[in-house]
């Protein structure tokens, strides 16, 4: 069984005058999931924003009823210290918490915003530590990144080890707007091929001239950023967007 087709707009490219009225619109014009991209400054160049206007747009947008349903708060996190913030984004709302695989393993164990900690975190111990926060664990690699080091990872003998969402970035992670990056779509087919029920990620350049490449590729979720909430039609778009997974889905012969 292939794993649904699920857009999930980017919330960067929202009118952050309004943004709960936004997200919300976003939902009733089809998206299942919030893309929400938390940069700090330091893993990435730019910034945006925290645990506290997730926490408000939260009260905008109606958890989820199931596992990956409509209202999933997919977190993409940007950040240096992926385990130190766990917590807060759990209180905030957050139903996906997807870190840096590069973050992972340059950072320290603390657990908390004022924890200290002289321990290094892996990313089988972050992955434990979000699931033990109720939360589905999602890991993403940056291009520069070769998709082998996922193997271990993904196949992990302890299962709370194990991610429940890959995200391949096709484009260099904190800024939005760049130009789609086809030269990573090897690394989704190589993941495809290997977990067929698998949620995959892609994020970065997507939109309606770009979609079925990365459908082909075999990713199933898809961020869109400025397509849909630049969109005269957003509802149409999203829809557009659902309809070429599920057409590839149907075309390489994945059961739906």
């Amino acid at each position: 069984m292939a794993p649904a087709a699920i857009i999930a707009p980017s919330i960067l490219s929202a009118d952050f005058a309004n943004l709960g009225a936004e997200c919300s619109k976003t939902i009733q014009d089809g998206a299942q999931w919030l893309h929400i991209d938390i940069m700090d400054g330091h893993f990435v160049p730019n910034l945006t924003f925290g645990a506290p206007v997730v926490t408000k747009i939260r009260s905008h947008v109606e958890r989820p009823k199931t596992a990956y349903g409509t209202g999933t708060f997919d977190c993409h996190m940007m950040i240096a210290e992926p385990k130190r913030w766990v917590t807060e984004f759990q209180k905030a709302g957050c139903d996906l918490y997807c870190f840096h695989y590069e973050a992972a393993i340059a950072s320290t164990a603390a657990d908390s915003p004022s924890a200290q900690s002289e321990h290094k975190t892996s990313p089988a111990e972050l992955i434990r530590f979000i699931h033990q926060h109720g939360m589905k664990a999602g890991i993403a690699i940056k291009p520069d990144t070769p998709v082998d080091v996922l193997w271990p990872i993904l196949e992990s003998a302890e299962q709370e080890e194990r991610p429940d969402m890959v995200l391949i970035m096709t484009v260099y992670p904190g800024f939005g707007g760049q130009k789609f990056m086809a030269s990573e779509l090897p690394k989704v087919r190589a993941v495809r091929e290997h977990y067929p029920d698998l949620n995959i990620e892609v994020d970065g350049g997507l939109g309606l001239g770009t979609i079925e490449q990365a459908a082909e590729a075999g990713a199933n979720v898809i961020v869109a950023g400025s397509a849909v909430f630049g969109a005269q039609d957003p509802a149409d778009v999203i829809l557009k967007l659902r309809a070429a997974v599920e057409k590839s889905q149907a075309g390489s012969g994945v059961k739906l």
